[in-house]
């Protein structure tokens, strides 16, 4: 059985907490792409965790976690993330955490490179909102073929050194030239290798043979994703997209078993909108400041990467039906939904006017999505605490009523309400 979790919108959807509730029925969660600028924010009996790398699974010390080869990994935030994990009880060791020999290391200079190309941009607004976590430098360099790989690290030999060497005089032309930095030092470099190759061999092997014999073996293996569909590279809103695939047909692929098929995938979203980063986002053009200020302190909307303010908005019919067809959803989790008890009346972008003034229910891409206004309906509240709710049936009927209109929207059953971060916080709708 293979089951991908993706985000429907634009990510902090809330999949870590919903990864961390599904894992019971589990045996493997895996992650397929992406790098430590994912922000799932997990609370359980056991206290609050923030995890940037590391699956969520880890939390359940029966499942065995995956970081697969479409990942990109900073050795050195996985080792602070395995200490901070650590601290609070959770146990990690290469008995529960495979890392794929194939993934692709980010390295100081990308980290560096990051935030130096963000802070130019910057001084002419035509910043992309980055993490400067070194995410997309990593990735552009993977598809140059100059990058290392943490396969690499188990085999530290003359050949490594060799292409480390040409990777360093590569990246030195780019810091000194472009940006007037002092260069890498190939010695520091080959050092830090080093350093986290004694600390990762053990947990570096090839995933895909693992994951393919656990397959093989009827063993249950869920698919986490990082971020949502509309920050896809290809599928997403380029160019404020990430520089992976977060869709979850990539699973497999990322994951190193790419001629497995997913058995089933479930959506993650909100009851309402929110982005973090630069780009077009309709949503936040539905509310006034004083209202969107409202709802970030109701949803604690503040990014788990990185402390920012996410932007915010009603839910957003039109993003989050595309964003379902993008990911081949069988059912959805819909999070988030006791964020909204404080409203009287709430508020729902059911389609896009267009600068000609024609109004649409697809979501369009370009310039046409920049121009784009939003077409509000509104439903009522239920304005109470619904956070003890544990069954469908305890929810007041305006709450399910507001659940099942946005069902109808996006055209797929919600299977899953949460209403609140608890593990049990979660209504399951048979």
């Amino acid at each position: 059985m293979l089951t991908a979790i993706t985000g429907i919108n634009w990510g902090d959807e809330g999949k870590g907490r919903m990864v961390d509730l599904l894992s019971q029925s589990y045996d493997i969660v895996v992650r397929y792409q992406g790098g430590d600028n994912a922000g799932h924010t997990v609370k359980n009996e056991r206290g609050k965790f923030v995890l940037n790398l590391i699956p969520s699974g880890i939390l359940r010390p029966e499942v065995v976690c995956v970081m697969g080869g479409g990942m990109v990994i900073d050795p050195e935030h996985l080792e602070k993330e395995i200490a901070a994990l650590r601290a609070q009880g959770v146990a990690i060791g290469p008995q529960n955490l495979k890392i794929s020999d194939r993934a692709t290391i980010t390295m100081p200079f990308h980290v560096a490179q990051d935030g130096l190309e963000e802070a130019r941009l910057a001084k002419t607004g035509a910043q992309f909102g980055s993490t400067r976590r070194g995410i997309a430098y990593t990735y552009g360099d993977k598809y140059m073929k100059k990058t290392l790989r943490m396969g690499d690290l188990v085999h530290l030999d003359e050949g490594v050194q060799k292409r480390l060497s040409t990777i360093v005089e590569s990246k030195n032309l780019t810091l000194q030239n472009i940006y007037g930095e002092p260069p890498v030092a190939f010695d520091a470099m080959w050092a830090w290798c080093q350093k986290y190759a004694a600390l990762f061999a053990p947990y570096i092997c090839d995933t895909g043979d693992y994951l393919a014999a656990a397959d093989d073996a009827g063993k249950k293996i869920l698919f986490e994703a990082q971020l949502g569909a509309l920050r896809d590279i290809d599928y997403g809103i380029y160019p404020y997209t990430s520089s992976s695939n977060t869709i979850g047909a990539y699973a497999p692929i990322g994951a190193g078993i790419p001629g497995r098929r997913l058995d089933r995938s479930v959506g993650i979203m909100k009851a309402y909108s929110s982005c973090v980063g630069e780009g077009p986002f309709t949503a936040e053009l539905a509310m006034s400041e004083a209202e969107k200020d409202v709802l970030r302190e109701h949803g604690h909307e503040y990014g788990a990467a990185t402390g920012r303010p996410r932007r915010v908005g009603p839910f957003d019919a039109v993003a989050s039906r595309y964003g379902v067809r993008c990911q081949g959803c069988d059912e959805i989790a819909l999070t988030l939904l006791d964020v909204l008890d404080y409203m009287d009346e709430i508020p729902i972008v059911a389609q896009y006017r267009l600068s000609d003034g024609s109004v649409t229910d697809r979501f369009p891409m370009g310039k046409t999505l920049d121009d784009a206004t939003p077409v509000l309906m509104t439903l009522p509240g239920w304005h109470c605490d619904i956070t003890a709710a544990r069954t469908w049936a305890q929810l007041p009927a305006t709450a399910k009523a507001y659940v099942e209109a946005l069902e109808r929207m996006v055209g797929c059953r919600i299977r899953y309400v949460s209403v609140g971060p608890e593990r049990d916080a979660c209504i399951v709708r048979d």
